[in-house]
């Protein structure tokens, strides 16, 4: 006689773990920072529901993910934890895609699922992003000082303005994705492993090579801009770095003092967003480079 017993679903810890190891990791191929992102994302909620609901995280259960108690963990997240609105939707989106692999594996829970599912993103309103003027961003730059760090720094301002990458884009620079032959240029590993080639000014190049010169072992893999111990900076240890900067450069330029400048900022430096948008373009790009270098 064959066995029509409905199979066990599986617990609420075991899809947790598939989650990751198997739809993130195994089917996905996602990158190690969405990973991260909801690795923390879960993580949190756990910790919330745990707390809300009397139990340890490990006895919590997929029926436990009810749309008040997911409500309830996104307004935790902006009033308490101060998070904004953009973060929180990510923690949502985060928990939805959990969701959605969970319905696929216990369809017992699919009511249960599709309620959670339910709950919304919350709207928010884009802010104007500042920019800074070719004066402002002259004295960011300064010159480079005779100390380490002050020579790093002045190599990271100077990679950020010219090529107006993100910060992780920057920090993730190998001394192997530098080119400065001919075609000076500079490989970035952009979100979602987009990966793209950035021209490089000649006063950058020079810069670079300086650098190496005064770091010989930097070679191969290592962080072209290494922290004290060597490994790659921090997004925290770049702001920290360019606070300082704008400090400095506030003295120059009194116009800083008004203005919050972060790494982001540097992006929107207004000659290059034009710049940025017709590199591909070699004659627009070097009438640009000839403007910005007069």
């Amino acid at each position: 006689m064959r066995n029509t017993a409905t199979p066990k679903p599986p617990s609420f810890a075991a899809l947790v773990q598939q989650f990751f190891t198997e739809y993130l990791v195994a089917q996905r191929a996602v990158s190690p920072r969405t990973v991260a992102c909801y690795r923390d994302a879960l993580m949190l909620f756990l910790d919330f529901a745990a707390q809300k609901l009397g139990k340890t995280p490990t006895a919590l259960q997929l029926a436990d993910l009810q749309p008040d108690m997911i409500l309830a963990f996104l307004d935790h997240l902006e009033h308490e934890r101060h998070n904004a609105i953009r973060t929180r939707n990510l923690r949502l989106t985060a928990m939805r895609a959990f969701l959605k692999f969970a319905g696929r594996r216990d369809v017992a829970s699919l009511y249960v699922v599709e309620r959670a599912l339910a709950v919304p993103m919350k709207r928010f309103e884009r802010p104007m992003v500042g920019f800074l003027t070719r004066e402002e961003m002259v004295a960011v730059l300064g010159q480079p000082g005779a100390t380490w760090s002050s020579q790093r720094d002045h190599l990271l301002f100077a990679l950020l303005y010219n090529t107006g990458a993100r910060v992780s884009e920057i920090i993730g620079v190998r001394v192997i994705d530098v080119v400065l032959d001919s075609a000076a240029c500079v490989h970035l590993r952009g979100k979602g492993r987009k990966q793209r080639s950035v021209p490089l000014w000649k006063t950058t190049v020079q810069e670079i090579r300086a650098w190496l010169r005064l770091n010989p072992t930097r070679r191969g893999e290592a962080a072209l801009l290494p922290n004290r111990d060597g490994q790659a900076m921090s997004r925290s240890n770049v702001a920290q770095r360019l606070k300082l900067a704008v400090a400095r450069a506030s003295e120059e330029e009194p116009s800083l003092l008004k203005k919050h400048v972060s790494p982001h900022v540097l992006r929107h430096y207004l000659p290059f967003l034009t710049m940025s948008r017709c590199a591909a373009r070699s004659r627009s790009f070097k009438y640009l480079q000839q403007l910005r270098e007069r």
